[in-house]
């Protein structure tokens, strides 16, 4: 049973729900490494240098400050820091309602779960099922660990409601940034054989099962063998298949690889020419030799 990190309450209008904080995601599962002494294997720890005085610092000298021009700050106490803070209100005001096909999933952040609290069962399933049915979204602002978040309401495919913390407009690169070549035309033919291609490999439903980390795996599987005291076997990384320059030829071989060996089982399962039949055949000429033969013995006679 998942564990309630935090406690809330939608806010739209006079309608108020409260409601319960999960985290939606797990800290992440990847294969961590430690650094360590190469003489003794013990592990190293980190220290602060100073870049000035080239001394270590403890914690107890440190203070915190913001860089407004080149290698100049200005400092603040730990109670001037607290007072920055956004104050937490717990409330999750929605500013508007969206259409959720409309957002870019570039904007999409953390996810939290959001579940009914006692009492406001009812008015959770109405906001749920009213924004399913519309195909909207609430945006809202949150406040919470000093800081204020914009944050998207929308229902899930389970059944219930996600928070979806989403990134400021500022923290997101626009496309422009990235250089694109002039707009080249989409040939009718290249078209048709690319939604083919999609068509071959479409599925209705996403289920995230069916993926795994292979390479989380197989370094955990090497990190098995070395413990044991097996060497990991070094390889040369394989060659990179030849890339079909041709778009066409290129989009005709995907097809001919997603169809497996269809081509050549309809290949083999080609009818062959029939043979023709005794009766249909032809009597075979004879060669002039042989023609000739009977005119030679009448003559000897």
């Amino acid at each position: 049973m998942a564990r309630a990190i935090a406690g809330g309450t939608i806010s739209f209008g006079l309608v108020s729900i409260p409601v319960k904080l999960y985290s939606a995601t797990q800290a992440s599962s990847g294969v961590s490494f430690n650094m360590l002494h190469d003489k003794c294997k013990s592990r190293l720890k980190q220290q602060y240098i100073c870049t000035f005085d080239n001394e270590i610092v403890g914690r107890d000298q440190m203070t915190k400050g913001y860089e407004f021009a080149k290698d100049q700050y200005v400092t603040f106490t730990t109670e001037e820091l607290k007072a920055l803070e956004e104050k937490a209100t717990q409330t999750i005001d929605i500013a508007e309602f969206v259409p959720l096909d409309r957002i870019d999933p570039v904007y999409f952040d953390k996810a939290y779960y959001l579940g009914p609290e006692k009492g406001g069962e009812k008015a959770y399933r109405l906001l749920c099922e009213a924004m399913r049915e519309t195909g909207r979204a609430g945006l809202a602002r949150y406040a919470a660990r000093g800081k204020q978040y914009l944050v998207l309401l929308r229902p899930s495919i389970e059944g219930g409601l996600v928070m979806q913390q989403l990134l400021y407009a500022d923290e997101v690169r626009p496309f422009s940034d990235v250089p694109m070549p002039d707009e080249s035309e989409v040939k009718e033919p290249e078209l048709r054989l690319a939604k083919q291609l999609i068509d071959q490999i479409a599925v209705e439903t996403f289920e995230p099962t069916k993926y795994h980390d292979d390479v989380k795996e197989r370094i955990l599987a090497d990190i098995e063998r070395k413990r044991e005291g097996q060497e990991i076997a070094v390889t040369a990384p394989e060659p990179e298949p030849a890339r079909i320059i041709d778009l066409m030829e290129a989009l005709k071989a995907s097809l001919g690889k997603s169809k497996g060996a269809a081509p050549a089982a309809a290949e083999s399962a080609a009818p062959a020419e029939a043979a023709p039949s005794a009766s249909d055949r032809k009597p075979a000429r004879r060669s002039d030799e042989a023609k000739t033969e009977p005119k030679k013995k009448a003559a000897k006679r």
